[in-house]
Formats: C-alpha cells, structure tokens, sequence
C-alpha cells in the first residue's frame, strides 16, 4: 500500500482561531503507529503550539502542503485558499443550511473536493465521536459565573483566556467558590457540553437537586447556590399533557410545546448546553421574558442558536466582549449590568479560550476514530457516514442540502 499523506493546515477564517487537530506529542506518536501515513504540519505563526515544537517532535513543517492527499483543520478554509481535488476535514458549518457559508459547500462541489465534517464523524448510532463540545462547557459556565462576580461587585474572575490551561481555570474557581451567592441554577443538556459543564459546578461545590426538588424552591428562601440539569423531557411537554418520549422529542416535534417557564419562575441562572433541532419549540419566547413570574437574570447560552429557543440571545459575543444585557420589555439590547435587563453570555467559539487543552482532547480522539479508518477499510463506517461530497456531488446522506446550495432555500 502507497504511503497516504495528510496535511495539517494553518488556520486562515478571521478572528485567529489557536486551535489544532492534533498536538506535536500526538503526531509523532501517530507517526509511529501508522507506517504508512505522511504527516506534515503547514507553517502557521498563531498555533498555541509553535512550528518548532512540531519540528522537534520529528514532524515536518512545510509552507507549501498540495502534494498531501488529506487537508485537516478545525474552522472553516476560505474559498479562495481550497485546493481542489483534495479530502478536507474541517468544521463546514453547512449541515444546518447556515447561508453564511453555503458559497464554500457550492465552492467544494465545484473544486471537486471530498469534504468530510468534524461535526458528523459520529458512531453508527449518530452520537458524536470527536468535538470541542466539553471545553465550550467548561469555558461557558465558567464565563457566566465572571458575568455574575462582576455584575454584582462580587468577585472578579480573570478571562479564561489569559490562563494557561484548565488547572489554572480550576483554580480560579475553587477560590471565588465561598462567595458564591445563594442562587438557583439550570442547566440543560445531556451530552459531552453539558459535561462540561457540570465539572465547573462540581468543582464550585453546588449542590445537585433534581428537577421536581428544583421546582419546590420557589416556596422556600434559598439558604445555598444549587442546581438542577434538566433533559428534554423536563422542558417540552405533548401538546395533549402527556410527557413525549425522547423519540418523540427528536422525530416528532410538532407534537410538543415548551414546559419550560414552570423552570424559569425558580431559576435565577441559566447555563445551556443542549441539542436544538429544527422545529422544536423555544425554551421561552420573548413575551414569557416579560412575565412578572419569569425570574431569570443570567444566562451563559453555550448552545447559542441565534433567534432560536432562548429568546435573549439576540446574537453571539464574542471573547472580546462576552456579555450584553436584554430588556425584556423593550426586546433590544443594553448593558449587560443594567438593572431590569437579563446578562447574557453568548460566545459562539469558546473553546478557542482554552486552545492548548481543547486541543489535546480533540486530537486524542481524531487518532483515535478517524485515522485507523484509511487503514482498515473503514470497517466502523466513520468515513463513509462524515463524508458530504464526492465527485463534484453531494453524498446521498446529505442530499438534503442539494436546493440550500442552488439558492432555492
């Protein structure tokens, strides 16, 4: 079998995203493992880890990358930088019809480029195999427990990303831990976001109720910071009264409407970390916000869909600038600490914060999923399941988008 050589590129999408696929440690270790694999490394000055810690891992650095057979990266490649004829890996951003880019999906068929999406190199059963997803938790708890020290004059949290890594984030939260005040906090979510998110309140030493334990607080003057995670089926509701099953929730959303305001009249907090799929209903809608019951005043939105299920997050922030304030009774945006207004957190790259870390989780599982499978035939079927063009057209799994790239949707 001809050596097969894979290319990890430099990241060129604006802001400067630090992230990478794989670690120098990581490659020269896969080097070894796969004899007949290339890896290279395209020259890049914004890396958390530099050319020369890749070339003294024995990894070549080149600035020149077309003779490789696979592109690999993490954010989007600019059109114009494509090359064609190529395999990429990259987050595409165009699964969910996002129109942003639909000029780079037409621009891969048209370069006749096999694009396979982080996002979709999933297990046969659909559920996600490599991703940041537990570093954007981590960072988006984190986040909006500095929105709320700094709101209420209560302590200051340095921004994540001037800390080295996550044993310093840590740190961090273990000291601001005692003076946290006594609130009530949900968070939604049951995959590897939320995970993230439940390390941060674990090491915060919040107290775990479950949701109808959450629900009776309302009655009582709460004596300590606790939390709930609420599932799917604690926050949608049949519209005949009945609790739909998980399948229902997924397959049949038009069957449910939001039962999620009986959570908002107790919850001060809200940190979210789920999955919203097209045509589900919304958490709370605008006019829910302005109940005189609806009691919440912070939200770190980690899932971040725009005009979506949380009707505060007008539009993402960024790591510059984190947080802004919704008035709920003028529905615009304003401070994020004006009186009245809910803070909202709604950084759509936040493990870009921790680069190094996010990047050691994410490349361990790349190597660990994706690789083996141009060796083994693709026995698991990783490949044949990530993979959305061939040949100048799309997959069959992905036909779905045909009339999103001819501008018909």
């Amino acid at each position: 079998m001809s050596k097969l050589t894979f290319a990890f590129i430099k990241e060129r999408k604006s802001p400067p995203d630090r992230r990478v696929v794989c670690t120098p440690a990581q490659l020269h270790a896969a080097d070894k493992e796969f004899k007949n694999a290339d890896f290279v490394v395209e020259a890049s000055d914004i890396r958390v880890f530099s050319d020369e810690q890749y070339r003294e891992e024995g990894i070549d650095v080149v600035s020149d990358v077309s003779q490789a057979e696979v592109m690999i990266g993490v954010k989007e490649v600019p059109i114009e930088a494509l090359i064609p004829n190529k395999k990429y890996f990259f987050f595409s951003h165009t699964i969910k019809k996002q129109p942003y880019n639909r000029d780079l999906l037409k621009a891969v068929l048209e370069k006749n480029i096999e694009l396979y999406d982080h996002e979709v190199i999933t297990r046969k059963s659909g559920a996600r195999l490599i991703g940041f997803g537990r570093y954007a938790g981590i960072v988006g708890a984190y986040n909006g427990f500095r929105a709320l020290g700094l709101r209420e004059n209560l302590f200051e949290l340095p921004k994540v990303e001037h800390l080295p890594d996550y044993a310093q984030v840590k740190k961090e939260l273990k000291k601001i831990a005692p003076k946290l005040p006594p609130i009530n906090i949900a968070m939604t979510g049951s995959g590897k976001v939320a995970g993230g998110i439940r390390e941060v309140l674990e090491v915060l030493h919040v107290h775990e109720v479950k949701p109808k334990e959450f629900l009776q607080l309302r009655q009582f003057k709460n004596t300590q910071t606790v939390f709930t995670r609420l599932q799917v089926t604690d926050y949608y509701i049949r519209k005949d009264g009945y609790v739909p099953t998980k399948t229902e929730v997924f397959n049949n959303p038009e069957l449910l409407h939001s039962n999620f305001m009986r959570f908002a009249k107790v919850a001060d907090m809200l940190i979210t970390g789920h999955f919203y799929g097209d045509g589900a209903p919304y958490f709370f809608t605008r006019d829910d916000a302005k109940h005189e019951d609806f009691n919440i005043n912070l939200i770190a939105d980690v899932s971040c869909d725009i005009d979506g299920p949380i009707a505060s997050t007008l539009r993402p922030s960024t790591i510059e600038n984190p947080f802004y304030g919704y008035d709920p009774h003028t529905e615009k945006e304003v401070a994020y600490d004006q009186k009245g207004a809910i803070t909202v957190m709604a950084v759509d790259n936040l493990p870009c914060e921790l680069p190094k870390d996010a990047s050691e989780g994410f490349g361990a599982l790349f190597l660990k999923h994706v690789i083996p499978a141009f060796f083994n035939g693709d026995k698991s079927g990783v490949l044949a399941r990530a993979k959305m063009t061939e040949k100048g057209q799309l997959t069959e799994r992905f036909s779905y988008l045909q009339d999103f790239v001819e501008g018909r949707e």
